[in-house]
């Protein structure tokens, strides 16, 4: 039997990218997966391709995670509707590359709302759940953006060190109710991402030779469901380079400065 046989797995963001990769290989696991995102339409087809191919139990929910009355009726209805949910991952975000002065103030909001309260919201409709069965996991996509800032992403990267410390807080007060909290904090990972956050295509062009594949994290997120994984760093040298800027700011600073103007 398969170690997510029988489970119950929530994800945000799941209509394209690291969202639909990790619904693929819950299903894959033989959990039951409930994907939440805006594309009803492209959730009705993977809800589809899930369905036949691993004869799973697949459950939709078009949700705008920004508007919390449509995050309380939307986990109202899956908790009516679901025996139990063992994990829930926040995937759900998205970022805009530009220097702080362009930063559009609605942008600005916009990726709060999504990022940082989306997920919060999220996480408070299912907490009480969690608890009262002292059983579950939640599982917060952050970035490694969330440990090293660099220029052209300062809200973007305000954002991820926001969930980022969230989590942290999370992680310690959950551990007496049973509850596992993980950071998941990936590199650049080739997705629909980009599209938004940098239109101009230069970006993704630059770090295309050690960009993440989306099937690759994927598996290290369903790898880490039920344990106690404390954070998950894509790729290790990246992080190296986080751990780095921890210790010696100012010279990643000097060093990488021009490179990182580069997004």
């Amino acid at each position: 039997m398969s170690r997510l046989q029988g489970k119950t797995i929530i994800i945000t963001g799941a209509s394209s990218g690291l969202g639909m990769e990790i619904a693929k290989q819950s299903a894959a696991e033989g959990a039951s997966v409930v994907l939440l995102a805006r594309r009803l339409d492209r959730l009705k087809e993977i809800k589809e391709e899930l369905t036949r191919t691993f004869s799973a139990d697949v459950f939709i929910y078009s949700i705008d995670i920004s508007r919390k009355e449509e995050v309380e009726r939307v986990f109202d209805e899956i908790l009516k509707t679901v025996a139990s949910v063992d994990v829930l991952v926040n995937n759900a975000g998205f970022g805009v590359f530009n220097e702080a002065h362009e930063a559009k103030w609605e942008e600005i909001e916009s990726m709060f709302q999504v990022n940082v309260l989306g997920l919060i919201a999220c996480i408070q409709m299912i907490l009480p759940h969690m608890k009262t069965r002292r059983s579950g996991h939640i599982i917060n996509i952050a970035s490694q953006a969330g440990k090293m800032a660099t220029p052209k992403s300062s809200v973007y990267a305000a954002t991820k060190h926001a969930v980022l410390g969230y989590t942290n807080s999370l992680r310690m007060e959950m551990a007496r109710d049973g509850v596992q909290v993980t950071a998941v904090n990936p590199g650049p990972i080739a997705t629909e991402f980009f599209t938004t956050a940098d239109p101009s295509g230069s970006y993704a062009k630059n770090v295309a030779r050690w960009m993440l594949k989306p099937e690759k994290v994927a598996s290290e997120v369903v790898k880490a469901m039920n344990t106690n994984k404390r954070e998950i760093n894509l790729p290790k040298w990246m992080n190296a380079g986080s751990v780095l800027y921890t210790l010696f700011p100012r010279v990643v600073e000097r060093i990488g400065r021009n490179a990182f103007f580069k997004k």
